[in-house]
């Protein structure tokens, strides 16, 4: 056979090697289903230089192949309605689970090899003795010890690490009860023995490896935010220079530098506005829902929108001295904080493991005293160990979880973390953000009292304008023909003018064309119309907040937004606590005030200025529209836009607990019957392995009931 050419062989992973090289990835929150999917790489597939253009549904992320810049891939996928933000490949969490495989396959070599090894225990408990016994004995460890070693292996690093810092976990009992066994059966089996713990051993481990994969895939949606805001910050700024400007990573730049920033861009730092004018879209960081003007000396921030036409801003902070570095770092606090959660089944090992010790140490040297016989005590001991090794506690809290969180994705929610379960059964007190958590990026408008020529001119207008609020009213105008207006001309921070043959007409806001009154106006001549409008509600909002307080939630509103907007929506429905203008590090000093008060704070936001919050919180949701940032600090995110829902999320986790405590009685209840059986000597092998994989069954059983239901 001849040999293949190397060059051939590494061809194909040149060419990956170099595509990966030229992807671009883009967070595009918007993307909800199959048909987005179609649109989006249907679409960025007919751009000249895109090789291909992947959608993950999942992650809300584009990864397209090309040579051409970021910002034209952001305008292409704006052309067709979606917005979308820059990521840095290179910052992202790698999605490669192995952890999970290692365990998935440590799983299924204990199966197999349990299985095998049972179907010779069954010859040995039909009245096999002698040369026969022994055999099949032998044969059995021959399988069981090495299997025993390679798929125990998380139980015996989890305990020796528990060990060397001189504490008890659950996994030290699970790790010596599964050596003993192995080790006795052997000796038993070299020995001439009647008895031999192989096939317990490997229940043992068959069962316990069902428990920590079933835990262990309800923590494997979790990310890191704060590496998801590091993600989402620009990575090159075009620097200005004495000869022209330069293309720089972010990390060349100094204070005192000058960067240009293009329109619907990024600001790639924090630096103090240069041109006259500016307007950035700073929703992000701060909740705003309208964007924010600026004149010259004004402080923007790093991930900041340009909304206007290029501007120059000088560097006042790079790196780690940004403010949205400043805001990472507060998120890895407060993911490191909430991790020191103690769930139930820690707490259970706490009291279990130590006791389980204990009870077999006494068992062996009762016995020991009392027949002299080390091997008849050591085997009663071991006998102990195995019945009452915690399977079921093992089993108890996973079981219950993955059932849940199998139920809640059903309805539309994905789980990300493996307490979340319970930390949400234990919220006192909702707090909510307002903009794109309550209220949709959208808005909707009065306009009963206008004719069709008015309702014309504010189309010409609107449309020739890259304000949002132009553009939401262009869209809420769709069916109207536009004005034939000349002479169009956008003032930057104020609004749009033109002509309609001689006379003047112009859109904008109140201060430019209407101080005595306020929002969005319409001028026509000498004629000034305000145009009143409102953010529009989420779908499902008002029944959710119903449903909430029918619960006796305690509710309030955390808002970025001007205190007109956040008291209008409050009122409108019926929340009488709620503050405006929040910073984020003011809405994460309310989350601790709230933990401090013992109200077990939940936060629902969506937001970089909501992330700080939700990583702090108690317990945390996200809507599917979210940022990165915010969707990863959150424990559950709301993938299918039924915000009313969200009340069962929290009565589904109060019975998830309940099931859970439920199967530690089942356990105690066990253990209450088997334990005097076997510190009394009656508990041979087969018994303790029934009795053990009876109790394990029974868990599991009683875990699926908090499955039923849609």
């Amino acid at each position: 056979m001849m040999a293949a050419c190397p060059a051939c062989v590494a061809a194909p992973a040149a060419v990956e090697l170099a595509q990966m090289a030229n992807a671009v990835q883009l967070s595009v929150p918007s993307v909800r289903c199959a048909a987005c999917i179609s649109t989006i790489e249907s679409h960025l597939s007919q751009v000249k230089g895109v090789v291909s253009a992947r959608v993950n549904l999942t992650q809300k992320r584009v990864q397209i192949i090309t040579d051409h810049p970021v910002s034209q891939m952001v305008d292409a996928l704006g052309h067709i309605g979606y917005e979308a933000f820059p990521l840095a490949s290179r910052a992202l969490v790698n999605d490669v689970d192995p952890e999970g495989r290692d365990l998935l396959m440590r799983l299924g070599v204990a199966g197999f090899a349990m299985m095998n090894v049972m179907l010779l225990s069954v010859a040995v408990w039909s009245g096999a003795s002698g040369a026969t016994r022994d055999l099949f004995h032998l044969v059995s460890a021959a399988i069981a010890l090495p299997v025993v070693l390679y798929s125990a292996q998380p139980f015996f690093r989890n305990a020796l690490s528990a060990l060397k810092v001189g504490r008890l976990n659950m996994d030290v009992p699970i790790s010596l009860a599964i050596i003993l066994a192995g080790g006795m059966s052997l000796f038993e089996s070299l020995m001439g023995g009647e008895h031999a713990y192989f096939d317990a051993a490997l229940s043992l481990t068959f069962f316990l490896l069902i428990g920590r994969y079933l835990e262990h895939s309800t923590r494997s949606a979790a990310h890191s935010a704060a590496k998801e805001l590091a993600a989402l910050e620009a990575h090159t700024a075009e620097r200005q220079t004495e000869t022209g400007s330069e293309i720089v990573p972010i990390d060349a730049l100094k204070v005192g530098d000058i960067v240009l920033v293009a329109s619907g861009m990024r600001v790639p730092t924090d630096g103090q506005l240069i041109t006259q004018h500016g307007i950035t879209d700073r929703s992000l960081l701060t909740g705003e829902s309208e964007p924010v003007p600026h004149v010259a000396s004004d402080q923007i921030h790093a991930g900041e929108v340009n909304l206007a036409g290029p501007v120059e801003v000088r560097v006042s902070a790079v790196g780690q001295d940004t403010r949205l570095h400043q805001i990472a770092r507060l998120v890895e606090t407060a993911e490191n904080a909430r991790n020191r959660y103690t769930s139930l089944a820690d707490r259970a090992a706490q009291i279990y493991a130590p006791a389980v010790h204990l009870l077999a140490i006494i068992t062996f040297a009762g016995w020991f005293l009392w027949t002299q016989d080390v091997r008849h005590a050591l085997n009663i001991a071991i006998a102990v160990l195995i019945i009452t090794c915690p399977c079921a506690l093992g089993l108890a809290v996973p079981a219950v979880s993955t059932a849940a969180i199998a139920r809640l994705y059903r309805m539309g929610f994905l789980v990300k973390s493996g307490t979340a379960l319970e930390r949400l059964s234990e919220v006192k007190t909702i707090v909510l953000d307002k903009t794109g958590t309550l209220t949709k990026p959208d808005f909707s408008f009065d306009l009963s009292a206008f004719h069709a020529e008015e309702l014309g001119i504010a189309k010409a207008l609107a449309q020739s304008s890259a304000h949002p609020l132009s553009q939401a009213l262009n869209t809420y105008l769709s069916d109207q023909a536009p004005a034939k207006l000349t002479d169009i001309i956008e003032v930057s921070g104020c609004g749009v003018s033109g002509h309609l043959n001689q006379m003047e007409v112009a859109l904008g806001k109140a201060e430019w064309l209407s101080p005595e009154q306020s929002g969005l106006i319409l001028k026509i001549g000498e004629e000034v119309h305000a145009l009143p409008f409102q953010e529009a509600l989420r779908s499902g909002v008002p029944e959710m907040i119903r449903r909430l307080q029918a619960e006796a939630f305690d509710l309030e509103i955390l808002s970025g937004d001007n205190a007109a907007k956040t008291s209008a929506l409050a009122r409108s429905l019926g929340l009488r606590r709620f503050r405006s203008e929040v910073s984020p590090e003011k809405k994460n000093a309310r989350i601790t005030e709230l933990s401090a008060q013992s109200q077990y704070p939940c936060m629902i936001g969506d937001g970089l200025n909501d992330t700080i919050a939700l990583a702090n919180a108690h317990a945390s949701i996200a809507p599917g529209e979210a940022l990165d940032a915010a969707r990863n600090a959150a424990d559950v995110i709301v993938i299918s836009d039924e915000m009313e829902k969200i009340p069962q999320v929290f009565a589904i986790s109060r019975m998830a607990v309940a099931l859970s405590r439920q199967n530690f009685g089942i356990a105690i209840a066990y253990n209450a019957v088997a334990i005097p059986i076997a510190v009394l000597g009656y508990a041979t092998p087969l018994a303790a392995a029934l009795a053990m994989s009876l109790s394990s069954v029974t868990v599991l059983l009683n875990a699926a009931r908090v499955g039923y239901g849609k």
